[in-house]
């Protein structure tokens, strides 16, 4: 079994999970990607990890990913839940089958690696996972509104696997994004900002690689708003 430290980015092709990745490898972990679009599976060979050109929501394609980074490294400290984008509509204008689509998207993409996962972290007696979810998950926009009902659920769920795994050492946070470099921009948004500026994709793997480090050891169950102030909890 390899000493070394090991993370996975599920949907890491692009974006956000793809500075994720490079950020952990930087940090020193061998990484392992999945993306539908192949980008993941180059990136990954970049860092010299090991990538699998397939679907988060595919619990096929989720446990090659899981049985390949095994294979190899032995181990699974970290998993960063990254997402694609799920129907936008108005809000009654959405079908039963975009409501489906978006919690596949959305909350699905974190419950079906968290299953694969988390016995492996028991079995290590700690681990780590982090979500990147949405600053509107509790201040809910109707721009993305699969988005935040499904990442309203996932804030709950964090919550209730936080309370189930603390004792065996595996933490759960979700990072909260709002405005970032890999959304368009526009000048009404970007002023909306109290920093005035979109974030960046680099500050969110910031985030991600803190949440990962033994220094947020004592952090679980959290949802951590990355957003220039557009929310702020009371």
């Amino acid at each position: 079994m390899s000493g070394e430290k090991v993370a996975i980015v599920v949907a890491g092709g692009s974006g956000m999970g793809a500075a994720a990745a490079r950020r952990l490898a930087a940090d020193g972990f061998k990484v392992a990607i999945l993306s539908s679009s192949g980008k993941g599976e180059a990136l990954a060979k970049e860092l010299g990890g090991f990538g699998v050109t397939g679907s988060n929501q595919s619990n096929d394609d989720l446990k090659r990913l899981v049985d390949g980074t095994l294979e190899r490294w032995g181990r699974i400290d970290v998993l960063v839940n990254s997402a694609g984008h799920g129907p936008r509509k108005q809000i009654l204008e959405i079908t039963d089958e975009d409501w489906h689509a978006g919690f596949d998207t959305y909350f699905l993409n974190v419950v079906r690696p968290a299953r694969l996962v988390t016995p492996v972290m028991q079995k290590q007696k700690g681990g780590v996972i982090v979500n990147i979810s949405t600053t509107w998950a509790f201040e809910p926009s109707a721009m993305f509104p699969t988005s935040v009902v499904a990442r309203a659920g996932l804030a709950s769920f964090t919550k209730i696997f936080a309370d189930e795994y603390a004792a065996d050492n595996i933490r759960m946070n979700n990072v909260l994004p709002g405005w970032i470099d890999s959304l368009p921009a526009t000048e009404e948004r970007r002023d909306g900002v109290p920093l005035k500026r979109y974030g960046t994709s680099d500050e969110i793997a910031a985030t991600i690689s803190f949440l990962a480090s033994d220094g947020a050891a004592y952090i679980t169950g959290q949802n951590i708003r990355v957003d220039g102030g557009v929310t702020r909890a009371v």
